[in-house]
């Protein structure tokens, strides 16, 4: 007995002194003398593409993640986006498509290493550039990525969570992990009007060492201006990379960070091989061969390069976020012009960038994983559910009350932190003749009705777009439903970064008093056996061509073994879509009337097989549905995020100011 018990010790020891020596000698720096990185002592560059787990569903990481190394990367670089894992303060979650622990390891199996992007701010086009929301409800004057009180309270207690989880996944522990950044291009925030708070970035640099250790490499990344981006957003003893688009004169290219960092390898954290999209602008596109080229060149330099993005993903649900000055809300599509595609699909572009790094690494020996199916499962016929109005109890949650108050209140202070919020107030006197409505505190879209029918459209920033003139009677309801479009992810508007209707509402001189604000959220409708019987309809406008905030619903056929697909609202005009079966997918926003995208990608995962998946569009402005043979909505198998912005609307969209908005250039 005696013996037997002495083994099982004895081996586990043994092993644990193993595994220690193995770590012991896992080891990675930046050799400055030699102007490289060393693994282990030996020489070693990465070649790298960016992947946001968070714009991808768990169960395509392998595949996504295998494609990239078939690429001939060896190296994921990754963001870790708070408010995707604390939208409510304390409650947080690390599990399914949240799982980032998991996702590193996937990395890992599939032979990648990672460089990591911590923030807390991130940028990439996310909503809030990754911070939660719930800090505005604690304090909306607060001033982000500043050592400013409110801030870093809720920094520091993140980073305490966050960070011990990293540790042990650090390379020199035994896990993928190479680098760890902090903060994100903070030289920008400075350029666009924000600050340049270097004790701010000495705290992120001293709660990083402290919590991932002294060896850990940290590092930090901004723009290729050398002043005053990478004067404020470099610290001592945090290694500086920079960011450029592609270039055939790496030299030139890489001098800001050879400025700040005289020795040293040479890294681009974002090589840009395609860009963003914002509604209402033609969809961006970057040439493969310039892109091959610059890559061919770049790499013959001897850089370390990380492209950006190799896979975009897709902004579900509310996670776009808006580029500011002027305010530019990204699409549901982060496709970005990638190697893969938003759906993971191989491009030429995949295809001529693994020929060039063929050209300085050998390619592992495997194939290339193929495109996954698409399919195309045609028409299915949408049946008006209810106005906004009629279905607010099923829009909510159980607990969620609606907010009295003199005054407007932000959305954010009444924990309605992404998508919608009803604003209602009960006219207390007649106003028989044309009277201004003024919401100047819009952010960022108001659908205003009188008792139910709508009446017009208020826009954030459009001074022309802020008022209208409206009759009413005492004791008629005024509606206003406010789209939160996104937050500000991008410069000095992060502040400042209130939703709902943030002013006073004023109809000629008087300050409307007594609101109530309702919570909207469309992924929590559930449709009934009910819900296929209405016979009614919504409202609509004087004019008839536009009518109150509604839901649709609709069945897809039971399906045995789902895939891929793209739906389709040509016909609709904006709003939101979910999928639901026994779990509701917010599959995002579509605006078709505004391009350049026009389908939404549905991914396999959030089909379920061999049960009923309802289609549900909450429609903000007209549905094809004033007869039931058009009210329909169609899966197809093939993307279009491409197409033409709608002429009057794009016209709008590229002015900051002045454009008048007309109900009719949009339909």
């Amino acid at each position: 007995m005696a013996t037997y018990m002495f083994r099982p010790t004895f081996t586990f020891v043994f092993l644990f002194i193993i595994i220690h020596a193995l770590k012991a000698n896992r080891t990675f720096t930046i050799d400055y003398d030699n102007d490289m990185f060393r693994m282990d002592g030996k020489p070693f560059r990465y070649i790298s593409g960016s992947i946001h787990y968070s714009r991808i569903p768990s169960y395509y990481w392998k595949d996504r993640l295998q494609k990239m190394k078939a690429a001939g990367l060896n190296a994921v670089q990754v963001y870790v986006p708070w408010n995707f894992h604390e939208m409510e303060e304390n409650e947080l979650n690390f599990e399914g498509d949240k799982d980032l622990v998991g996702f590193i390891k996937q990395a890992q199996e599939v032979d990648l290493f990672v460089v990591l992007r911590a923030g807390p701010y991130i940028c990439g086009e996310w909503d809030f550039g990754g911070f939660p929301p719930y800090i505005l409800a604690k304090n909306p004057n607060t001033i982000f990525r500043t050592m400013d009180s409110t801030y870093i309270k809720y920094v520091d207690k993140w980073l305490d969570v966050l960070y011990p989880m990293l540790k042990p996944l650090l390379y020199i522990n035994g896990g993928p992990v190479l680098m760890v950044q902090i903060e994100n291009e903070y030289g920008s925030y400075k350029v666009t009007g924000g600050y340049c708070d270097h004790d701010y970035m000495r705290h992120l640099r001293n709660k990083a060492f402290s919590l991932l250790g002294k060896e850990a490499v940290i590092f930090t990344t901004d723009g290729d201006r050398d002043s005053p981006e990478l004067r404020c957003g470099t610290i001592e003893g945090v290694y500086a990379t920079i960011d450029f688009h592609p270039t055939l004169d790496p030299k030139k290219a890489f001098q800001p960070q050879r400025d700040w960092e005289p020795k040293g390898p040479l890294v681009n954290s974002e090589f840009y091989t395609g860009w963003l999209d914002h509604w209402g602008f033609k969809h961006s596109t970057t040439g493969l061969d310039i892109v091959a080229k610059s890559l061919d060149v770049l790499l013959a330099y001897g850089a370390n390069i990380n492209m950006y993005m190799f896979e975009g993903g897709t902004n579900f649900g509310y996670w776009n976020g808006a580029n500011y000055p002027a305010f530019l809300p990204v699409p549901t599509s982060y496709d970005y012009d990638g190697p893969l595609t938003e759906a993971g699909d191989v491009t030429d572009k995949y295809l001529a960038l693994r020929q060039v790094i063929s050209k300085y690494v050998k390619t592992p020996p495997m194939p290339i994983p193929a495109n996954t199916p698409k399919m195309a499962y045609g028409k299915i016929e949408m049946k008006f559910a209810g106005t906004v109005q009629d279905l607010l109890d099923k829009l909510r949650k159980p607990n969620q009350k609606p907010v009295t108050a003199t005054y407007p209140v932000y959305m954010q202070a009444f924990g309605q932190y992404q998508g919608y919020a009803l604003y209602r107030h009960i006219f207390k006197q007649d106003y028989p003749t044309a009277q201004n409505l003024s919401v100047v505190g819009i952010r960022d879209r108001g659908y205003i009705m009188i008792d139910q029918v709508p009446v017009g459209l208020v826009i954030r920033e459009r001074i022309h777009n802020l008022s209208l003139s409206i009759t009413a009677k005492k004791g008629q309801t005024l509606d206003i439903l406010v789209e939160n479009q996104g937050h500000i992810n991008f410069g000095s508007g992060i502040n400042n970064n209130t939703k709902g209707i943030i002013h006073n509402v004023t109809i000629g001189t008087t300050i409307l008093t007594d609101w109530e604000m309702f919570p909207v959220s469309p992924e929590l409708y559930v449709p009934s056996t009910d819900t296929f019987k209405s016979t009614g309809t919504p409202y609509y406008s004087k004019d008839g061509r536009f009518m109150s905030p509604s839901i649709y619903v609709g069945q897809m056929p039971t399906l045995t073994d789902p895939q891929d697909t793209y739906l389709d609202p040509t016909t609709w005009s904006k709003g939101q879509t979910i999928i639901r079966s026994n779990t509701a997918y917010n599959i995002g926003r579509y605006w078709p009337i505004a391009g350049p995208q026009i389908r939404l990608f549905v991914p396999k995962p959030y089909l379920a097989p061999n049960t009923v998946n309802n289609v549900i569009m909450f429609e903000l402005e007209m549905a094809p549905c004033k007869t039931q043979a058009g009210c329909t909505v169609e899966f197809k198998d093939k993307p279009l995020i491409n197409a033409t912005a709608h002429g009057p609307y794009h016209k709008y969209m590229s002015q900051e100011i002045g454009y008048k908005y007309n109900w009719h250039s949009f339909h």
